[in-house]
């Protein structure tokens, strides 16, 4: 393909898939990958189709992070905070599904999706200590819930890259899978999701992501609790479970409760 840099966006069987086209530059992403982004992710939390999303890299790699010759333009826009907030709000179940090279703003995509999938090929690093700059805060803290101060240290002093296994090991991926069945296991992990109650994924990734950054209230825990009575899939859940079938789950939104 030509090296035209771009997000492809396919959307099939309630999962969207984000694809960081760039390959010939391990899917670095310039100023205009970082503005699109967010532009993606609004237009995809308003189909009600979109049940799950996936964001992935084209080729063998996931992303390299920011293109070294745009940074100037990216940094001084906050181009990549205002993407990774956007997608970090997104409400409908988010994975990273990474192979290969996960790097610098690859790795801040990655750690801003609910879940992160990486096949035992990806090598993953936060590397701004190699060319003298400080990794956005939104960045750092979300880092530092995610694997804990001591492993956030290791990884933004060093800028070295770790391995799958050691990505594991501390928290930063979820799930390691050979690279031959990655996509195989993808797609039934996301099929699984996509399967399961909306509302019940929403309510969850609102309290979770609440209580992480210690700012969960009451309020929040009873306005979902008054939405699952009125949405319907609790009372589906229950009859496809008496009946011995799969339920069909029909909640779709509003999402009135981001963050």
């Amino acid at each position: 393909m030509s090296g035209e840099a771009r997000l492809r966006c396919e959307v099939a069987e309630g999962v969207a898939t984000i694809t960081i086209d760039r390959p010939d530059k391990r899917n670095a992403m310039t100023a205009a990958m970082w503005r699109e982004l967010p532009v993606l992710l609004d237009r995809l939390e308003a189909d009600p189709t979109v049940r799950v999303l996936v964001l992935t890299g084209a080729g063998g790699d996931f992303c390299s992070g920011a293109d070294i010759a745009e940074l100037g333009d990216i940094t001084s826009g906050d181009l990549s905070t205002t993407a990774e907030e956007a997608l970090a709000a997104f409400p409908k179940p988010t994975v990273a599904a990474i192979r290969g090279f996960c790097v610098g703003g690859g790795c801040q995509l990655a750690v801003a999706c609910d879940l992160r999938l990486a096949a035992d090929d990806a090598r993953l690093g936060i590397t701004p200590a190699k060319i003298g700059i400080v990794y956005p805060a939104a960045a750092t803290a979300r880092l530092v819930r995610l694997i804990g101060p001591a492993s956030a240290k290791y990884l933004l002093f060093s800028a070295e890259l770790v391995d799958a296994a050691h990505a594991l090991r501390i928290g930063l991926v979820d799930e390691t899978v050979p690279a031959a069945g990655f996509d195989d296991r993808l797609a039934a992990f996301t099929a699984t999701l996509a399967s399961r109650s909306l509302l019940t994924q929403q309510a969850a990734k609102d309290i979770v992501d609440s209580a992480a950054a210690s700012r969960l209230t009451r309020a929040t825990v009873d306005a979902w609790v008054a939405e699952s009575r009125r949405g319907g899939d609790a009372a589906e859940g229950v009859t496809a479970f008496l009946e011995r079938r799969p339920p069909a789950f029909t909640w779709t939104g509003p999402a009135a409760h981001r963050r």
